[in-house]
């Protein structure tokens, strides 16, 4: 099966975005009143899973589909928990 290592450079640079938003919110105070930051919380630990499974199946030469699905999985549900965040601090009041 073909890898994407795609998701591997993306879903790196979109967790450290997910750190900024994270640190954004605690700067401004913003993370007691809203749930934002635990959405961004839980899209690092998505990107996290994809990261490691899509490495995982690049090093192991994998060519099982069971890592890329995980990845793939990881990568969309961190964008959608990203999306929610950013969202909520956007729409959240100061």
């Amino acid at each position: 099966m073909e890898r994407h290592p795609h998701i591997l450079n993306a879903s790196s640079n979109l967790l450290g975005f997910a750190f900024i938003v994270i640190g954004a919110l605690k700067l401004t105070h913003s993370n007691a009143k809203s749930f934002g930051d635990e959405s961004a919380w839980i899209s690092t630990a998505l990107f996290l899973m994809a990261i490691l499974s899509s490495y995982w199946a690049i090093r192991r030469n994998a060519t099982t589909v069971r890592l890329n699905i995980i990845a793939d999985i990881g990568f969309f549900g961190g964008l959608l928990f990203l999306t929610a965040s950013l969202l909520i601090a956007a729409t959240s009041e100061i």
